[in-house]
């Protein structure tokens, strides 16, 4: 296979696909010894290295909920690297006290003590530090998870699912997790806009500069991601130095238009990847073999511009108003709300109370981060849309 940085293939750095048709042992250690022939920063590593490997462990799911990176995975690299004589340390700040009782909890659910088997520690470090990145577009100062300073390699290692908020969570927004858990909140109400948190979470990206991004797509989140989706086969491992152009393809095989990725429109707008997949260099077979051209993404679409000419003042503004009112908003769906007030607790705005037995939502408070969508523990909360947004989303479609 070839490898996937620049090289003669154009500016970009390019993506590597392995496919992986399930999480036996063997098929993930196939894949990972794929991906890690296309990117020098794992097929170099040199005996002492220290590897932090930056999973995504969202929430307390079991690994067949498709909302965490696999285990399986996790482990084949731990041996892969192990075997170069590395040291690998996984973790994670997911949504909740940073701390060793929680984050334990976070380990137990997902699986992570096979990977400890597999030679691997459980980041067990839960100090905290202050960043200065004068350099940031938007977070110009920000608290951050202090394990991940003592790797000279860090492998930012997501799970591709689709997001309320950001339309799908996969390579940049897994970078989210260096944030301590309980500030998380607090981000969504300091940059409560798409595009400013798009802009947050690439400012992240190029604080870390994790020199591997891979993603697990072995099996997809799809519908209501990034916890309460429904699994979803891909059956693939992707692989890239660019947390962006690895987002671009990913965004292509499950078929949402990188206009309807905030962190896709910002990245291309700073210069940090292509505006489209094409431009992608791409080694290790053809995306359309792993193309899901009904991938349930009608959660994700946040692209609700382009009902007129953007070409003029008047229209872009009317796309934005657009935008805006026809936007999904967090409600109660289907499954009954238990009134755990999981979800008043994490909202940043403070727009939900619990009464009746059921959670209200005070819309003019409302924000439309989805951190009551994203931490419900039992799916009622979910994104909906009304009726003329769904309508014009079926014609636009």
């Amino acid at each position: 296979m070839t490898e996937v940085s620049d090289g003669g293939a154009g500016r970009w750095a390019g993506v590597a696909l392995a496919p992986c048709a399930d999480y036996l042992p063997d098929s993930a250690a196939a894949a990972v010894a794929r991906i890690a022939e296309a990117i020098p920063a794992l097929r170099e590593i040199r005996p002492g290295t220290r590897v932090a490997v930056k999973a995504n462990l969202v929430a307390p799911l079991r690994p067949e909920r498709a909302g965490t990176t696999h285990p399986a995975l996790l482990s084949a690299l731990t041996g892969y690297l192990t075997q170069k004589g590395a040291s690998v340390v996984i973790g994670d700040s997911p949504g909740g006290p940073f701390t060793r009782v929680y984050v334990d909890g976070i380990y137990a659910a997902a699986g992570l003590r096979a990977v400890q088997q597999a030679g691997a520690e459980l980041n067990e470090d839960f100090s905290v530090r202050t960043a200065s990145f004068p350099a940031a577009a938007a977070a110009a100062q920000f608290d951050y998870t202090a394990w991940l300073d003592q790797a000279d390699v860090i492998v930012n290692f997501s799970k591709l699912k689709t997001h309320g908020m950001m339309s799908m969570s996969c390579a940049v927004k897994n970078m989210f997790g260096v944030i301590p858990g309980l500030q998380k909140p607090e981000y969504h109400y300091r940059y409560p806009q798409a595009e400013q948190f798009a802009d947050m979470l690439i400012d992240l990206n190029e604080y870390f500069r994790p020199q591997v991004n891979l993603v697990d797509a072995v099996v997809a989140m799809e519908g209501f991601g990034p916890t309460n989706g429904r699994p979803r086969h891909m059956g693939l491992l992707l692989g890239s130095e660019s947390p962006y152009t690895l987002d671009l393809i990913c965004a292509e095989l499950i078929g949402l238009a990188p206009g309807a990725v905030p962190v896709l429109t910002r990245a291309a707008q700073r210069g940090l990847a292509p505006a489209c997949a094409a431009d992608v260099p791409v080694t290790g077979g053809s995306p359309d073999a792993f193309r899901v051209p009904d991938f349930d993404i009608s959660a994700a679409k946040n692209d609700l511009t382009g009902f007129v000419s953007g070409r003029t003042a008047a229209g872009r503004a009317l796309n934005r108003i657009a935008g805006c009112a026809l936007a999904a908003r967090p409600a109660l769906g289907p499954v009954p709300c238990v009134a755990c007030g999981k979800c008043a607790s994490m909202c940043p705005a403070g727009a939900i109370r619990i009464s009746g037995g059921r959670a209200h939502i005070d819309r003019k408070a409302c924000i439309r981060c989805f951190c009551c969508q994203e931490f419900c523990p039992v799916g009622a909360m979910i994104p909906k849309r009304s009726a003329v947004a769904r309508l014009l989303i079926r014609r636009k479609s």
